[in-house]
This record gives C-alpha cells, sequence and structure tokens, in this order.
C-alpha cells in the first residue's frame, strides 16, 4: 500500500545528478556504469505518496525537488564492534 504523506513530515529524497553516460572518464569503470545520485532529508512541502516528484524543505531553508524515497530516514549505521584494546586508551591503563 502506498500511503499517502503528509506535508511537513520529515522525508528523504533522491534526484539524479549526473547519468551514467555522464560520469567523467577517469573515474574506475565501475562507478563509470553507475548514476551519480544524490539523497536529502527535508521536510515535505506537500502531501504526496512515495514515489512521487516532491519538493522539500531541508534544515536550513533550502528547497530542493526530488523522488520521495523514505518517509522519517534514520541513520543505520555503526562504528562496528567494540574494540577491547581501545577502551582504555586515555584512562592511563587504570582500568
Amino acid at each position: 500500500m502506498n500511503a499517502e504523506v503528509k506535508a511537513g513530515t520529515w522525508v528523504e529524497i533522491e534526484k539524479m545528478i549526473l547519468s551514467s553516460d555522464q560520469r567523467a572518464p577517469q573515474v574506475p569503470e565501475d562507478t563509470r556504469k553507475t548514476p551519480y545520485i544524490m539523497r536529502v532529508a527535508g521536510f515535505l512541502t506537500s502531501d504526496a505518496k512515495i514515489g512521487d516528484e516532491v519538493k522539500i524543505k531541508t534544515l536550513i531553508g533550502r528547497e530542493l525537488n526530488g523522488t520521495l524515497k523514505v518517509v522519517r530516514p534514520h541513520y543505520e549505521h555503526s562504528f562496528g564492534e567494540t574494540v577491547e584494546e581501545l577502551l582504555n586508551i586515555g584512562l592511563g591503563g587504570k582500568a
């Protein structure tokens, strides 16, 4: 189901900046085969559905257009598992 997303919702848009045939010839071949895509988060300016062309307003006030991809985006990365040997750095070995 593709429910309507209300204006003012924090969303992420996607926009192609360069198609694969517009990429610079000096970049690696696998990179050259991939379009250069911009992803930006901001507040939706009007009601829309995932996949619609929309306008957002970013936290610094920029207005950008793109394809609505994600509703309420969040970070999913981490810095990996804890490295035990690094826990004592700065403690002078007193742990």
